[in-house]
């Protein structure tokens, strides 16, 4: 080979390994029934690794591909939990695995979760749910997810004895997890592997979010710099300007954040805000702003918005006289920065923190009021 044509290969060597197999993930093939399972070792939540070795005493092998932040996962953890409760004990395996990419998720995608995908947030997911079975992280090289070839989260694949595939789809019909399911698919195939007759149906199409594949980040990224070149304003208000904030005649939940720029710990947990309003903000979901650092300091507080690409309604109480604004905010405020407060549609204050939120049981309470299924909206 001439030392043209090898230099230029050389040039092309870290695309090759990075764009080039990123790629080829979008082209994965779902297995194919009667394929036997593919090989893997990956980490659980639990601290164990496991490989397919890990399940050899197990009659049947129900690998289920998951994801935290995913609605319709979501929607059917209940019955993926029944489903081990029910099974375990006659010597049926059921594993979760995720297969995402965390860094490809965007935070868009999450408008329906308190956690992204990461392995420490699969962690707070697996007890928060108390789940009896574990749960496998392949976000990073995704090499579980390129054999198998799930299409959506969840997608179950059941294998037999010999670990063959007998079965490949949804767990039921029925995402509402309000609703009963007419056709448990899953089920069906487990109990009739069980007593030794063919599966009714072995492969149906699934629904639910797609995989994240580790190419898709480029997504996130986009959606970053879109974000980043958004328009900041900041908004002067009265007292009663203040007022009507707080009376919230919206249909959506509102987030208040009292702050000032001069206020270390309100610097700090800011860009949180940011996030929640990225996150959750295409819901009946918004995050309201309200500097208190005084007409004087208009400027330096548009400034710091414009840092922390606060696309989001930004207000600055425009009275010298505070006492008014605490008193108007909420009785039970003492007055120290910041202070926090989640706004029900018409006034109601369901969730209110005086110093930085504790991130985690602010995104679970969002959670609990605007749901986590399609349903609940």
């Amino acid at each position: 080979m001439k030392r043209p044509v090898l230099l230029i290969l050389f040039l092309l060597l870290p695309l090759l390994n990075s764009n080039t197999f990123l790629l080829l993930a979008d082209d994965v093939k779902t297995l194919e029934t009667g394929a036997a399972a593919p090989a893997f070792s990956l980490p659980g939540v639990d601290g164990k690794t496991y490989t397919l070795n890990s399940f050899k005493e197990s009659k049947i092998l129900v690998i289920i591909f998951m994801a935290n932040h995913c609605p319709t996962a979501q929607a059917y953890e209940e019955r993926i939990i029944k489903l081990y409760q029910d099974f375990h004990p006659k010597g049926v395996a059921i594993v979760q695995v995720s297969p995402n990419n965390p860094p490809a998720v965007c935070l868009e995608e999450i408008g329906y979760s308190d956690l992204g995908d990461s392995f420490e947030e699969m962690k707070i997911r697996a007890a928060d749910k108390k789940y009896p079975m574990p749960y496998l992280y392949d976000g990073d090289k995704q090499e579980m997810a390129k054999a198998y070839g799930p299409t959506t989260t969840p997608h179950v694949f059941i294998f037999d004895s010999q670990r063959k595939l007998r079965f490949c789809g949804r767990i039921d019909e029925m995402e509402n997890p309000y609703e009963k399911a007419l056709q448990p698919d899953t089920r069906n195939a487990i109990n009739a592997l069980l007593e030794g007759k063919p599966v009714p149906v072995e492969r149906t199409k699934t629904f639910g979010c797609s995989i994240k594949w580790a190419s898709k980040a480029e997504w996130r990224v986009k959606l970053d710099t879109d974000w980043k070149n958004k328009p900041v304003e900041v908004t002067e208000a009265d007292i009663n300007g203040v007022k009507e904030i707080l009376a919230n005649n919206t249909k959506k939940y509102r987030l208040v954040n009292v702050w000032a720029t001069w206020c270390g710990p309100c610097v700090i947990e800011f860009p949180e805000f940011i996030t929640l309003q990225r996150m959750y903000g295409a819901r009946n979901f918004e995050f309201v702003s309200i500097s208190t650092d005084g007409i004087k300091k208009k400027e330096k507080v548009l400034e710091f918005l414009k840092d922390k690409n606060a696309a989001t309604k930004n207000y600055l109480y425009s009275a010298e006289n505070k006492y008014p604004f605490i008193e108007a905010v909420d009785k039970n405020w003492s007055g120290a920065l910041p202070y926090t407060m989640l706004i029900a549609p018409g006034g109601e204050i369901v969730y209110s923190t005086q110093g930085v939120v504790d991130l985690m049981k602010l995104k679970k309470e969002i959670m609990q009021k605007i749901g986590r299924f399609f349903a609940d909206d």
